[in-house]
């Protein structure tokens, strides 16, 4: 079943690299016009532009933490476009910290980086852009999560809280906004080859993580857009999900 998506404007947010692309390029192969977000690489952002298939892609400039940021954001896309019918929470931030070694200060400010782009700005793009989509009756939200979300991040507990938080505010905004025909989707990765995973699969671990699954590798990009593009079809009963894509290396019951 081939799925399309033809003169459906798609917002995809961290586009500039990494999933964000993957994802982008996909749905312009399947005739959707991309809004590329970026926070400061331009010249990637400009790159992908220049690559998707179809046209009337364009790239848009915010700070995802920063609320200002993403309203002036938000607000220019209705004014350029008019609407923005799919979503996509792509952009987020890891870092990897020492409990034990670290002081307060650096605690609360990467903690306070992490929640504000991963949960805060994701909260923050969603309600925006539903009440354009609520207006236009309906529309598409889909989160990018992580399976960090359940089995923990030791070396990164504010990215698995994270994670945790906005699951569960997609099921939330699931059951809010279905009477608006506004479907709201997770998707829960494993480890996945970007360059956010460059560090762990160059160092001495990179084969246990990958043996983790029984495929014995890492997802590719392409693997998670796969699983973005059929949930933007629009399955109503499937709103409120969190899809696992992480080749079985993490099973929840």
């Amino acid at each position: 079943m081939e799925i399309r998506f033809d003169n459906k404007y798609v917002l995809v947010t961290g586009a500039s690299r990494g999933i964000g692309t993957a994802i982008a390029k996909l749905f312009s192969e399947s005739g959707a016009k991309v809004i590329a977000h970026y926070h400061k690489n331009k010249e990637k952002a400009d790159a992908l532009i220049n690559s998707l298939d179809g046209s009337g892609h364009f790239a848009v400039q915010a700070d995802i933490a920063n609320p200002e940021s993403v309203n002036t954001m938000v607000e220019e896309l209705i004014k350029k476009i008019g609407r923005i019918d799919i979503v996509v929470n792509n952009a987020g931030i890891y870092e990897e910290i020492d409990i034990a070694g670290m002081d307060y200060d650096d605690w609360v400010n990467s903690f306070s980086r992490t929640i504000n782009t991963n949960l805060n700005g994701v909260a923050n793009v969603s309600f925006l852009t539903s009440k354009n989509m609520i207006k236009n009756g309906g529309g598409i939200i889909i989160n990018i999560t992580s399976r960090g979300a359940f089995r923990g991040e030791p070396t990164s507990p504010a990215y698995g809280a994270s994670k945790a938080g906005l699951n569960s505010f997609g099921q939330s905004l699931a059951k809010a906004l279905a009477p608006s025909k506004v479907l709201v989707y997770s998707i829960a990765p494993g480890w996945v080859d970007t360059d956010m995973a460059t560090e762990g699969m160059e160092g001495p671990n990179a084969q246990d993580i990958k043996d983790q699954s029984p495929f014995r590798r890492i997802a590719q990009p392409q693997e998670i857009a796969q699983a973005v593009l059929l949930l933007a079809s629009g399955n109503e009963f499937m709103t409120g999900c969190i899809l696992d894509v992480n080749g079985a290396s993490y099973l929840r019951t």
